[in-house]
């Protein structure tokens, strides 16, 4: 098992992941630096946990909103953006890539609780 560094609003976290994760654990939270560095510039610094509920938060409404417009075009609920409308069928590598990120999204917030 592999250990990984992230820095998310100037603070440094050990993250223990899969061998080969590494990267893509820096992305994600990259992508958590970008939002509590957005917040930061919209509320300040409300404190570290604070900030990041806040961020998790948001990205989990993000999230949401994506699953339920899956669930909308595998129900055929929704009519396809005109991109998409040549092949209305969602991807079930982006829809399985979805569920593994949020599965991956909520083991580092488990994480970064107990620590």
């Amino acid at each position: 098992m592999a250990e990984v560094s992230l820095t998310i609003n100037g603070r440094s976290y050990t993250v223990a992941c899969d061998d080969g994760q590494e990267a893509h654990l820096q992305h994600l939270a990259g992508h958590i630096d970008q939002r509590v560095g957005d917040l930061v510039e919209s509320v300040g610094q409300l404190g570290e946990p604070r900030l990041l509920v806040m961020a998790s938060l948001l990205i989990a409404d993000e999230l949401s909103d994506a699953y339920a417009h899956i669930s909308e075009l595998e129900d055929g609920r929704s009519t396809p953006t005109p991109e998409a409308a040549a092949d209305p069928a969602p991807d079930p590598a982006a829809v399985e890539v979805l569920e593994s990120c949020a599965n991956r999204l909520e083991a580092i917030a488990d994480r970064l609780e107990a620590s």
